[in-house]
């Protein structure tokens, strides 16, 4: 199952010469045409839009606090006090949220979540697309439609698709930065040095994506760089030809990083600052670790690390414990790729593997899921990134397994691929009906902060309209937004300077001020509360009480400070 190029059309990919499998129907392995990828891609935006409207009427889109967070940042790039790129923050990667930017600034999109949605919704169509197409080059059609419907059927992709989660954009640009690599190589190999020219610079902009998403996409990036300045060193010819484009690759594969680095430094003081900053993983893992309390299973112990990620990944990918299976026949898919060498640069999808069992061990970035120790929940999204692995190398196992039962029993190795189609389907139905474990993560884990937030949204919304309120907004951003507040109303850590201003002197710098025990409003008021009247405290369940006080000085303070 070998794939060799040949001159490309301008409207398609580079040719391979097709390989044809014995008496197994359609046998051509070949690229994806573009006339055969758009069913798939319009029964993937059936599928999305479906999702959506489920998720909608449960009322699932804002479950996870990420969500709100991550809508809550696109929505203060614009709507703060001090508007611009300082308020993407110093540790999220900017990309989702500029990409959210646009439609969170219509109210009733932040509010309700579809701000985030869109965005995620037509991740998912590509992300499904770029699968078939590059499961194509690997094995036949039909087995090519049972990888992409693995992976379009997740339940829990399907979840995620509707949320402001990070999760489906960078599943799509990995994915096509994948496929866009197999093109790449293959063109190397066949000297389609303008072909080859064009997917170094396609292939940079994604990279450059996926450094500014999510961090697992600088390994990832580091790792297709690799990949390709190999392949290029194994034939000087293309090198010299494609000398320029390959340097534009270079630099922009660099430029991620740097420019990351940049930001950090120019805003936060630190270039590191979303490594060892207040908001990074470690000070998180830091000031949520109880007093005494031990690491959690797998710091510091990469074997417990790669147990904790490959279950999540399993039970991500498959109801019950079919998982096992599952990522059996992926690992069978991988090892039949590497000994046959079929297109080795669709390794590059199991670079999230061993990222995340460094991040487990040594990066503060804990996994908890019901099935082990200690049967919570927590990050258990994280092993969706194995599933464009599992989707492609398990079919790619199950191809074989066609071809290797075909010269055996003809009968069985027809049925082989609808009983697959199936047992996806009926996969499906058991996670939807036994609660996917992302959607139970997100259920159990809002539970009191949403009776919380949505508790402080009736008080907030009860002051008058536009009046300045001093909050914290990082923790609680939800009220805010379940009240439809603008944040340049508020006065928060977002804008240092008139936040360090207003702490010193609430009562003078606004109308309402809302102190949450343990942050620095409720510090504040402890040490200054002249000129305050408690109006109410809020407490609920598993979270901290609010107290909220009204201003009996605001209407006396400076012109200037007014908003």
């Amino acid at each position: 199952m070998t794939t060799r190029g040949r001159k490309a059309a301008k409207s398609e990919p580079a040719k391979l010469n097709p390989v044809v499998l014995n008496g197994t129907g359609d046998g051509e392995v070949r690229p994806a045409t573009r006339e055969e990828t758009f069913p798939v891609a319009m029964a993937a935006l059936v599928l999305g839009f479906l999702a959506l409207v489920v998720c909608i009427q449960k009322g699932y889109l804002l479950l996870y606090g990420d969500a709100v967070a991550h809508l809550g940042i696109a929505r203060r790039i614009l709507d703060s006090r001090n508007p611009g790129l300082v308020q993407l923050g110093g540790v999220w990667l900017p990309l989702p949220h500029l990409l959210m930017a646009p439609f969170a600034q219509k109210m009733e999109w932040w509010q309700n979540g579809l701000a985030g949605a869109w965005p995620s919704l037509v991740s998912y169509i590509f992300a499904v697309a770029g699968i078939y197409r590059l499961s194509r080059r690997m094995m036949t059609a039909a087995w090519a439609f049972a990888a992409a419907g693995f992976f379009a059927l997740n339940a829990n992709l399907l979840y995620l698709s509707t949320t402001a989660m990070t999760e489906p954009l960078f599943l799509a640009i990995v994915i096509w930065m994948v496929l866009l690599t197999m093109e790449c190589v293959d063109a190397i190999n066949v000297a389609e040095t303008a072909l080859v020219s064009r997917r170094l610079i396609f292939i940079s902009l994604l990279i450059l994506a996926a450094v500014f998403t999510r961090y697992d996409g600088w390994i990832l990036g580091a790792a297709v760089w690799c990949v390709l300045t190999w392949q290029l060193a194994q034939r000087r010819d293309v090198w010299r030809s494609v000398s320029t484009s390959f340097v534009v690759f270079t630099l922009l594969t660099v430029a991620g990083p740097v420019g990351w680095f940049a930001y950090n430094q120019h805003f936060f003081h630190d270039w590191l600052d979303f490594m060892r900053g207040p908001y990074s993983a470690a000070a998180i893992d830091k000031r949520t670790t109880p007093p005494g309390a031990g690491h959690y299973r797998g710091w510091h112990n990469p074997l417990w690390a790669l147990v904790l990620y490959t279950r999540s990944a399993q039970v991500d990918a498959a109801a019950w414990e079919t998982g096992f299976g599952v990522m059996a026949a992926a690992l069978a898919g991988l090892v039949l790729a590497i000994r046959r060498r079929v297109a080795l640069a669709s390794l590059l999808l199991w670079v999230p593997l061993p990222f995340y069992i460094y991040a487990v061990a040594y990066g503060s970035v804990p996994i908890f899921i019901p099935q082990l120790y200690p049967h919570s929940y927590y990050n258990s999204r994280y092993g969706m990134e194995m599933l464009p692995a599992f989707a492609v190398f398990t079919f790619f196992a199950a191809a074989w397994a066609q071809e290797w039962v075909n010269k055996r029993q003809p009968l069985a190795a027809r049925l082989m691929q609808p009983i697959a189609i199936l047992l996806i389907v009926l996969s499906t139905i058991a996670m939807m009906y036994k609660v996917p474990l992302v959607l139970k993560e997100a259920e159990v884990n809002s539970t009191t902060r949403v009776a919380f937030e949505k508790s402080l949204a009736q008080v907030l919304d009860s002051f008058p309209p536009g009046s300045p309120i001093l909050m914290y907004n990082s923790s609680f951003i939800g009220a805010l937004q379940d009240a439809g507040i603008p944040l340049r109303q508020t006065i928060n850590e977002e804008d240092q300077q008139s936040w360090q201003i207003a702490l010193n002197a609430p009562a003078e710098h606004a109308a309402y001020v809302v102190a949450i025990a343990g942050d620095a409003v409720s510090d504040a008021v402890q040490k200054h509360p002249d000129g305050l009247t408690e109006l109410t405290i809020l407490c609920t369940t598993g979270q901290p009480c609010a107290r909220i006080y009204q201003s009996n000085k605001f209407g006396n303070a400076p012109s200037s400070t007014h908003p």
